[in-house]
């Protein structure tokens, strides 16, 4: 335990120097604290963390955090766990060396806010279930929620609050849901990130999902826990759409895809213009897929 806590407060160090520091905030209507503490859960074999930590880091840029084995679940387990920070987005990494309990793996997104048992009831009260109730980590304390359509998310708290700048872009959340589930999805979230609006496009072009030539479902939402976007399909979606869970904006796209693919990355779609961007979709090693994207000129 005394190893995890000193990796962990390693990697809130790392944070600090890749991006600098600034004044940590809570969005006044909710319990967030701002998105450049929503981590993506990345899981990828043991043997495969390094490479992709490398490669993602030479793709967007920022630092990578030293790798330590650790338990970060409630019950017996260990994993390899490295977080990388870049300033398109923060990524913690995990390879695990024995069975992966239940309730970890499918969760999207590590959410940080100022009061965990706070955050956890006001979830449940906006309609969410409550997959993992809260435990201890080295730092802080955790808990995994399941939205609406089977979006599951984490929620975490520090003992310490980190202190990280505002990244150069924000990340994009990307939740597939299908029509049956949208209303109750959008009524729960949006109750409890506090959030809003920004588009609801009925027509969207289906080349975003790799469909062209069709329409189809898309709501874009900003809330203090960043960016989350919402694509409505009736699940006939091309490999690899559906399987990606965050959208990342660079300033170049024909760069940064230069910069993957001599990485060790694989372009799998893309790059192609739709709704306002110049868009790919990229597999990082270990299996890690991401949208990439810049906007359209």
């Amino acid at each position: 335990m005394q190893g995890a806590r000193q990796f962990w407060m390693a990697a809130v160090a790392l944070a600090a120097s890749a991006l600098g520091t600034a004044p940590a905030s809570a969005a006044p209507a909710t319990l967030a604290v701002g998105p450049q503490y929503d981590s993506t859960h990345v899981y990828v074999a043991p043997d495969k963390v390094g490479a992709f930590v490398t490669s993602f880091v030479a793709t967007f840029g920022g630092q990578a955090g030293k790798a330590s084995e650790a338990t970060v679940t409630p019950t017996p387990s260990m994993a390899i766990f490295q977080p990388a920070m870049t300033p398109a987005g923060f990524v913690s990494v995990f390879g695990y060396k024995t069975p992966t309990p239940y309730g970890f793996g499918d969760e999207r997104t590590g959410y940080l806010v100022t009061d965990l048992d706070a955050a956890v009831r006001a979830a449940r009260k906006a309609g969410a279930e409550l997959v993992v109730a809260p435990f201890p980590d080295a730092i802080g304390r955790d808990a995994i929620v399941r939205w609406p359509g089977g979006v599951n998310m984490q929620l975490y708290w520090h003992t310490t609050p980190p202190n990280y700048a505002p990244l150069a872009t924000v990340p994009e959340n990307r939740v597939y849901v299908s029509a049956d589930a949208v209303s109750a999805f959008m009524r729960d979230f949006l109750a409890f990130s506090g959030g809003k609006v920004v588009s609801d496009d009925l027509k969207a072009p289906g080349a975003e999902i790799g469909r062209a030539g069709q329409t189809y479902r898309r709501i874009r939402i900003q809330s203090t826990y960043g960016k989350l976007t919402v694509l409505v399909t009736d699940g006939h979606l091309p490999w690899p759409y559906g399987r990606e869970v965050t959208g990342y904006e660079v300033p170049d796209l024909a760069q940064t895809l230069r910069k993957a693919t001599a990485a060790g990355g694989e372009i799998l779609t893309g790059p192609y213009d739709a709704g306002g961007r110049h868009a790919a979709m990229v597999r990082f090693p270990g299996g890690f897929i991401a949208e990439i994207h810049a906007p359209a000129r």
